[in-house]
């Protein structure tokens, strides 16, 4: 099979980069022809490159132009795209279209519900967007990057296809990360259809390799901003006496140091690379995960499971099915500190049973969250969507030719 994945870059690297390596990777291990097309948001800079952006954000005519010359030379049987926005725009889904190419969209975030991307606004979550033709709330309190016109443009990019009907009849598939991504998505006012929509997870290689010995901490990896929990775990640390590591940077860089100078039990690393990320979860004794927004599919928790190490994370969104309390995981209450520290005391009193989780955890990235699963699931997705297109094809040039008839 030829796969042209498609992918527009954030100005900072994240989960969604990884994704579109790790899956570009897996397919050409296993034999595919892949053609990578890299859009990069590292140019747009000054107020007139945003101006610029926000314009052809609709519908990118340079960046349409691109893909054509693209599905020219390399004849893909299928388009995938991780992000479209900004400069890559719709525009990818009207050309493949018109070469009758069959689409596919991974949903790594609510951006298509809500500006925001993540539902989460003002220190909590935020879902006014989902069923709002044109939410001029999201507008008014500026909830993407705090500005009203970064906002309002997103909205309106997302309002003109909404219209024009792009999210519900130009994407042949719509991957999402979890059932309740999915859910999201289904009840919203895209209108797309059920059969549209699959749940397909990310993965992560095996780390299970070089275990160490459990040391007396616990760990955190992942950025330092307010939808990620951090405040909860700052006080979780101030509050009872436990080891506690904590690896990544953002804007809360700050009152994570200041709050390691006054509690002698955090240690911050600040960013660290992969290879070394991965020696502090193999030596902890659980990852805490202590999101307060609707997270996508944390690869964190994935390399935690591979690495049979406990995950205590906020029981919220996704996290809800990833884990499932006392079995693969711990839970607890989102925002709630006093509860963290309750399960930290009972991952620590109780041993055993905290390393039957840790097993279980393992045994849940063995059945669910491999390289081998995923890619059965990601090719039948690929399948399944040729095999629609050539149904919708033929159906349609029968009605063609009995129109001429």
């Amino acid at each position: 099979m030829k796969i042209l994945l498609v992918h527009n870059k954030y100005k900072q690297a994240g989960g969604e980069d990884a994704v579109f390596r790790s899956e570009s990777k897996l397919l050409k291990k296993n034999g595919h022809e892949v053609e990578e097309m890299l859009f990069d948001n590292k140019y747009i800079d000054s107020k007139i490159d945003q101006l610029l952006c926000g314009i052809q954000a609709i519908y990118n005519f340079t960046s349409a132009r691109i893909i054509q010359k693209i599905i020219n030379e390399f004849h893909p049987d299928v388009i995938h795209v991780h992000n479209f926005t900004p400069i890559l725009s719709p525009s990818v889904f009207f050309v493949a279209n018109r070469n009758n190419t069959p689409i596919i969209l991974t949903l790594h975030n609510y951006r298509l519900l809500c500006p925001s991307a993540t539902l989460f606004y003002n220190d909590s979550i935020y879902e006014k967007s989902i069923r709002s033709l044109f939410p001029f709330d999201a507008i008014l309190k500026g909830v993407y990057r705090k500005s009203i016109f970064q906002t309002a443009i997103i909205v309106f990019v997302t309002f003109i296809h909404t219209i024009l009907g792009t999210w519900r009849n130009r994407v042949d598939k719509y991957i999402t990360l979890t059932q309740f991504a999915k859910s999201k998505f289904k009840n919203s006012r895209l209108a797309i259809a059920d059969e549209k929509l699959v749940v397909k997870p990310n993965f992560v290689e095996c780390h299970v390799g070089n275990q160490y010995e459990r040391e007396n901490y616990f760990l955190y990896v992942g950025r330092l901003t307010e939808e990620k929990g951090i405040r909860t775990l700052l006080n979780a640390s101030l509050a009872h006496d436990f080891k506690l590591v904590i690896i990544g940077d953002g804007d809360l860089r700050k009152l994570v140091e200041e709050t390691a100078e006054i509690d002698r039990n955090i240690t911050y690393l600040g960013f660290q690379k992969p290879e070394s990320v991965l020696h502090y979860l193999k030596s902890c004794k659980a990852l805490i995960f202590p999101s307060i927004w609707y997270e996508g599919f944390p690869m964190t928790i994935l390399e935690a499971f591979s690495t049979r190490t406990i995950v205590l994370a906020s029981r919220i969104g996704g996290m809800v099915e990833i884990i499932q309390d006392k079995i693969n995981g711990r839970h607890f209450e989102v925002g709630n500190s006093k509860d963290m520290i309750a399960k930290i005391i009972d991952i620590s009193e109780h041993p055993e049973q905290s390393k039957k989780i840790a097993e279980n955890g393992y045994n849940t990235y063995l059945e669910n969250y491999t390289p081998e699963k995923n890619y059965v699931q990601l090719t039948n997705i690929y399948y399944r969507a040729i095999a629609e297109r050539k149904e919708k094809e033929k159906a349609t040039s029968k009605v063609t030719e009995l129109a001429y008839n």
